[in-house]
């Protein structure tokens, strides 16, 4: 891996590609696959992503919202695109862009019926969202009628799935919840085919459930944290490579007196001399506050360099006491030998937060394999 000059996000797409082997191998070959690149691709890069998850095979790929879909079909992106979240005022984009929606509520339902009736759509993909016990967006089982008689004779829709999303997946104790859920969905989707005249595909395991529940793949799955190195889980883990590595460089070295402070509200005080590192990333770069004041830390020259003080808006400085060291060497935030995971455990939080942090400033660039 080159050496960077400035705050910059190398990707690794050959992680990328061997996440989804080892993904694909925990399913049946029938199975489709679903890739979300929702959040930037997890704050990555979501057109590089995309692509490279088109060429690998995906069946399928999921954003959030609307915006990010138009951004793929912009770039050129081809697959199937599945919007997790629609919201009507963006009903006319995803219908000009051709993304499909997840259904989740009656008025949801009918605002995108009249729409593609007004757009004069006929057997526009639609996908139908459960909710089976995470209380987050979902139709329940006294829908089933009405989404049937909504549908099943309008020619503007057909619904090319049924969906659901498990609660806690990654978490053993909590099976037995994750079971009813999977039973759960299996009766809702089996009652709503039992009202239409064919059999949407079904779809509800994330990651983690790909791994732990594998019985419940159905028709297609959906991999979002998994395709970029995180398991949820340390066995998991280790079968996969961190796609993202984040990487500074110093920008200057300083001498600190015994009593003196470093940075703002003087919220580090020196008992001691020590040496610190002044590395140009901060909160607006998406190393938030929480990771001041010695929480997080570093790695330069394979050593640990703890943050001093509060975290900047643009710069963090670290203790580096104890590591020769220059200005201009590297520092790595995080990556495959310190995990997001682990950098994110520093601050009591998750890999998701800090992946999907890091700014769209921060330069990205593709590891030269």
């Amino acid at each position: 891996m080159s050496k960077v000059g400035e705050t910059t996000l190398v990707l690794d797409l050959s992680a990328l590609e061997h996440n989804y082997n080892y993904l694909r191998s925990q399913i049946r070959p029938e199975t489709k696959f679903l890739g979300v690149v929702k959040a930037f691709a997890y704050g990555s890069d979501m057109i590089v992503i995309a692509r490279k998850l088109e060429q690998l095979g995906a069946d399928y790929l999921a954003v959030a919202y609307v915006s990010e879909g138009v951004l793929l079909r912009e770039a050129g992106i081809q697959l199937p695109i599945l919007v997790l979240h629609p919201l009507a005022s963006n009903f006319d984009d995803l219908i000009e862009y051709y993304l499909e929606p997840s259904i989740y509520s009656r008025n949801i339902l009918n605002q995108f019926l009249e729409t593609a009736k007004l757009t004069k759509k006929t057997a526009y993909p639609v996908h139908i969202k459960f909710n089976t016990g995470l209380n987050r967006l979902g139709f329940s089982e006294a829908d089933i009628d009405y989404i049937a008689e909504k549908t099943k004779n309008n020619g503007s829709i057909i619904i090319v799935s049924a969906l659901s999303h498990l609660a806690a997946s990654e978490d053993v104790n909590e099976r037995e919840f994750s079971l009813k859920q999977i039973s759960s969905f299996e009766n809702l989707s089996n009652k709503l085919t039992e009202k239409l005249d064919y059999a949407p595909m079904r779809h509800m395991l994330n990651t983690s459930g790909i791994i732990n529940y594998p019985e419940a793949q159905f028709e297609m799955v959906r991999s979002g944290i998994g395709l970029y190195g995180y398991g949820n889980q340390a066995n998991v883990d280790a079968h996969l490579r961190p796609v993202a590595t984040l990487k500074t460089v110093i920008s200057q070295i300083h001498q600190i007196d015994i009593n003196e402070s470093v940075g703002y509200n003087r919220a580090f005080k020196s008992n001691k001399p020590l040496k610190s590192a002044t590395l140009p990333i901060g909160h607006a770069d998406g190393i938030g506050r929480q990771y001041g004041k010695g929480k997080g830390f570093v790695t330069i020259n394979n050593k640990k360099a703890p943050i001093l003080g509060n975290v900047c808006m643009d710069m963090i400085m670290v203790d580096v006491t104890d590591i020769d060291c220059k200005e201009g060497d590297e520092a790595i935030v995080f990556g495959p030998k310190k995990s997001a995971e682990n950098f994110a455990a520093t601050a009591n939080t998750i890999s998701y937060e800090i992946l999907t942090a890091i700014s769209q400033r921060v330069k990205r660039e593709l590891k030269n394999n």
